[in-house]
């Protein structure tokens, strides 16, 4: 499936996604029949190889697919996100698993949370995980849930590569793990982000994922680091949110004069000048984005890895792109006064969604300290 289908199914999923967004946000996750139809156009696997029946896209591609569906709504765009990233663990599972899990064409969610909250005990044939993980975004509707565990052996935990502790992702089926009801939120309602636990659950040798190590498959798609990605992913979703609050607001802005004014919103200097404010914040947020993409992927198709330097470039387009985003929708909706703060105005879930988006350390605000010490010449102390 080339880029261009991916992106033009997205775009026409988006477009009916507005008349929904108060259903996925009451129901605090997506409808399954959302979800299929992602799953159906291959939304999903747009990350995984080729060789494995997925997309394997441009990363521009993967930033754009997740823009166009945030812009329908940010919920669904979030899963996207999640289902899109989760899909990156294919190329560095052994290939009996990544076809057990991806199969070999569009299909099914897979989502997962990388940080270490498990523990996962070797056992004759593999492992023995217990954990409880937060965040677990579109797990509803999974087929398979992932969690990153630190690996214990005869009770003692294991050191890997680099004298640190020994961190896998291990993919769980959806009937091993327990689903805890507790996403009851600001923003961002719809995506479905409970806890989730296992107990005691085996896992396969092989079934799992070494963070921090080279993917199997060498193509330019696996030179870009997992985390990375997944920052991108993150603020994608928030530039379509941002892109969705300015078109709401300009449509406010042609049919609305203000209480006790004789001009509409859209003829007054201030609103012309924060539309203009706007409009260059997100798009050239955007620009960024895939400028260093464009720069890590020539890197890439050398068969190179990326170097420190092209990852700290990435992390720090990312975390400019959610805060451009930020800035944005938070002029917008106080520009449109009374009539933002109401639950059927799209600016108000527009600005609580985006400043959700913030909360993810992958864009958070010490990502600017770390990308600084890089471009300074300093130790960055940190995974980029």
């Amino acid at each position: 499936m080339s880029d261009e289908v991916l992106i033009e199914a997205a775009r026409r999923l988006a477009s009916e996604l507005p008349a929904r967004s108060q259903e996925i946000e009451d129901a605090r996750r997506l409808p399954a029949d959302i979800a299929q139809q992602l799953a159906d156009a291959g939304l999903f696997h747009g990350l995984v190889p080729e060789a494995y029946g997925g997309g394997e896209v441009h990363p521009s591609t993967f930033i754009r697919l997740i823009r166009e569906v945030s812009t329908g709504d940010g919920s669904a765009g979030w899963n996207v996100m999640i289902g899109l990233t989760t899909g990156l663990l294919s190329a560095s599972l052994p290939e009996e698993f990544a076809r057990e899990i991806y199969g070999d064409g569009p299909g099914g969610l897979a989502v997962g949370v990388t940080a270490p909250m498990g523990i996962a005990e070797v056992v004759e044939g593999g492992y023995r995980v217990t954990g409880r993980w937060p965040f677990g975004s579109g797990s509803s509707n999974a087929g398979w849930i992932g969690g990153g565990c630190f690996i214990t052996e005869n009770g003692e935990q294991r050191i890997g590569k680099g004298g640190m502790p020994e961190h896998h992702i291990m993919m769980f089926e959806r009937s091993q793990v327990e689903i805890e009801d507790t996403w009851h939120v600001s923003g961002l309602c719809g995506t479905g982000s409970h806890h989730f636990n296992v107990k005691d659950v085996f896992v396969p040798e092989g079934r799992s994922v070494v963070m921090g190590t080279r993917s199997r498959i060498q193509r330019p798609l696996y030179q870009f680091p997992l985390l990375g990605l997944l920052a991108m992913g993150v603020s994608a979703v928030s530039l379509g949110i941002g892109f969705k609050a300015l078109a709401a607001f300009k449509e406010l802005a042609g049919a609305k004069v203000p209480t006790g004014g004789n001009r509409g919103l859209a003829e007054q200097a201030r609103v012309q000048s924060l539309v203009a404010e706007s409009t260059a914040d997100l798009e050239s947020a955007e620009a960024y984005i895939h400028r260093v993409i464009d720069d890590a992927w020539e890197i890439g198709c050398r068969g190179e890895r990326l170097p420190l330097e092209s990852k700290a470039r990435l992390r720090l387009a990312a975390v400019n792109a959610t805060s451009s985003a930020v800035a944005a929708v938070d002029r917008l909706y106080q520009a449109g006064g009374g009539s933002a703060i109401y639950e059927d105005s799209v600016l108000q879930r527009c600005f609580r969604d985006v400043h959700v988006t913030t909360q993810h350390m992958m864009v958070g605000r010490p990502i600017y300290e770390i990308v600084g010490r890089v471009e300074l010449g300093l130790d960055p102390k940190s995974l980029l």
